[in-house]
């Protein structure tokens, strides 16, 4: 039985997390940390890793990046995995979370959707084939309440694009600072917020005469909360380093 600790239990996907565990005969959620909200669970809800007596076997982070520094440090002193799936952090935030992982096993990941994951593979592939040729742009909607633009799905996937690339390219959010045509370098990312859209990326490969579209839609939060849990479950008995969706879709097929 793997015990979890989930931060940022109260949100919406730390709910949606909390049902993915009770849902499982493999893993049990331990206690939640959440500094607003009441404890609507029956499992013990801290405000702060400050308060926390008891030890789980991995941590799920769906929270905010200001829960970085306290949770990283609960983690490394009690030698406990995270599966930090909390997007928005800032450069030195991840080069903290990769200093960890040097103590502890760290799950990063800006989307645990397998679709994600796999239009990402795709994405590597179509551009080995077009390359230069064809000009990429990747346009993420999100539902009004999320903060941070782009995504981190939308980063997750300019990276893997530019992984493939031979040069690397510029990464270009707001095209109404520049007067000038689009650069053969350029990835162009785009962001909207409107309504309740749980999640849409798409990428564009638009060449002489033709256009190439990936996309992928998520219909329900809960994918990404059963993909946190599967990661949890998988990396609670890995060494120190770090993980991601790859190395979880490698174990499965093994």
């Amino acid at each position: 039985m793997v015990n979890i600790a989930i931060v940022g239990c109260n949100g919406k996907m730390g709910y949606f997390v909390a049902q993915a565990i009770d849902s499982r005969d493999d893993c049990n959620a331990l206690f939640g940390v959440d500094a607003y909200g009441d404890n609507k669970y029956n499992f013990n809800v801290y405000k702060s890793f400050d308060e926390v007596c008891e030890k789980p076997d991995v941590i799920i982070d769906f929270s905010n990046p200001a829960v970085l520094d306290g949770m990283l440090d609960y983690a490394q002193n009690n030698g406990i995995p995270c599966v930090i799936c909390t997007t928005g952090y800032s450069v030195e935030q991840v080069a903290q979370i990769k200093k960890a992982s040097e103590k502890i096993a760290v799950f990063y990941s800006g989307n645990m959707s397998l679709g994600i994951n796999l239009l990402i593979e795709l994405t590597k592939e179509a551009t080995r084939v077009l390359g230069n040729q064809f000009d990429i742009e990747i346009i993420e909607k999100h539902h009004n309440l999320k903060v941070d633009a782009p995504s981190g799905t939308a980063l997750m996937i300019a990276d893997g694009i530019s992984e493939t690339l031979d040069a690397d390219p510029q990464y270009v959010y707001d095209r109404h600072a520049y007067r000038k045509k689009r650069s053969n370098n350029e990835i162009g990312i785009h962001s909207v917020r409107g309504g309740t859209i749980v999640g849409e990326h798409e990428v564009i490969f638009a060449g002489h005469d033709e256009v190439v579209t990936i996309s992928h839609q998520a219909q329900s939060k809960e994918v990404f909360a059963v993909g946190a849990v599967n990661a949890a479950v998988f990396i609670s008995s890995q060494m120190p380093g770090m993980y991601n969706m790859g190395n979880l879709l490698a174990d499965k097929m093994n």
